[in-house]
């Protein structure tokens, strides 16, 4: 079978790489990708091999259209020369739309129902929705697909990506004798995004009480990195994507999370987790639920539950998570059982 596989984001590259390794010999695969700060680095540092089309268009909604007309441009002909039997992404309306105008069925990834604008966009013109069963299909069918096309799997997507090979890993920037607190700010850019007010007085009071530890801040793009390295560039180490997450996530002993990818492999690699989350999500319900991760809902909450976790061994932590990691299943078989159903 010939499949196309498009992703956007790092957490998708991190994703769609390991199933391209699942699949990768018994069928040809398309994949393609764009500019895009973050992807580009990931893609230095393992080596990964997208197509690269188009580039992201930044934080504002006309910036975002004129990219991506300018890309489905671009990405037609190459899909139109590959001619895919199936087409997926993780609801890229590029994607999408592309399927949709070349009658190849779209079988989408999605753990992220309050990306409202990009569900509108791509669940109505999608086969097949793949989530994690932690989401009720309510929470998908309300913006335009059928609850009979949505296909739920027993995992996170986290476990997946959690489980990749970090490659070679250049040293990390963390002073020897100290413990290593890891904050990793919010999506601003991305279409349901926005600044949150409550990151940077979260960022002021960690880097106030635990001036002891080493604090390293993971911004996502170049003018969020600046500014961060404005405030607090002479108390804690600000960088972009440089490293490997899983890797620095292994050599965290605190994860503060804006509830996005990082904050679920950290709560799934055992990490204690404290989740900020400045837009509410299923997925981050979920770790809470399960007491794979804290909330945090204030600045001084935040720090208080720093102080508790740094006292402690954190081995319960690993121990919840080693327990309910091992009773996932596979979403790519899953995703295997559906495009064989599709023949």
């Amino acid at each position: 079978m010939k499949i196309w596989i498009d992703c956007l984001t790092p957490k998708q590259l991190l994703f769609y790489q390991i199933l391209i390794d699942k699949i990768g010999k018994k069928h040809k695969i398309l994949f393609t990708s764009r500019v895009y700060g973050e992807v580009s680095g990931l893609i230095k540092i393992h080596g990964y091999k997208p197509i690269i089309v188009g580039k992201f268009g930044g934080g504002s909604r006309s910036g975002k259209l004129e990219a991506a007309i300018d890309r489905m441009g671009r990405m037609l002909k190459i899909v139109r020369q590959f001619a895919p039997d199936i087409a997926v992404s993780s609801t890229s309306p590029d994607a999408a739309r592309i399927a949709f105008g070349l009658g190849i069925r779209h079988v989408a990834f999605s753990d992220a129902p309050h990306e409202v604008a990009i569900m509108k966009l791509t669940l109505p013109l999608t086969w097949r929705l793949l989530t994690p069963m932690a989401i009720p299909k309510e929470e998908f069918s309300k913006y335009g697909i059928d609850k009979k096309k949505i296909v739920r799997y027993n995992a996170l997507d986290g476990a997946v990506t959690m489980k990749r090979d970090t490659g070679k890993n250049k040293p990390l920037p963390f002073q020897s004798g100290k413990k290593n607190i890891v904050i990793r700010v919010e999506e601003e850019e991305a279409s349901y995004g926005s600044r949150s007010k409550k990151t940077i007085p979260i960022i002021r009071q960690i880097v106030t009480d635990h001036a002891d530890h080493n604090i390293m801040i993971l911004a996502r793009y170049a003018p969020q990195a600046k500014n961060l390295k404005r405030l607090f560039g002479k108390k804690a180490r600000i960088v972009t994507m440089s490293y490997d997450g899983r890797h620095l996530l292994e050599n965290t002993d605190v994860f503060v999370g804006s509830g996005g990818t990082m904050t679920v492999e950290s709560a799934l690699m055992g990490v204690p987790t404290i989740s900020y989350r400045p837009i509410p999500n299923v997925i981050d319900d979920y770790l809470v639920r399960k007491r794979l991760a804290r909330r945090g809902t204030s600045p001084k909450n935040i720090s208080g539950h720093i102080r508790q976790i740094l006292r402690s061994s954190g081995d319960a932590d690993k121990r919840r998570a080693e327990r309910i990691v091992s009773k996932m299943e596979d979403p790519f078989d899953v995703f295997l059982r559906v495009i064989k159903d599709s023949k």
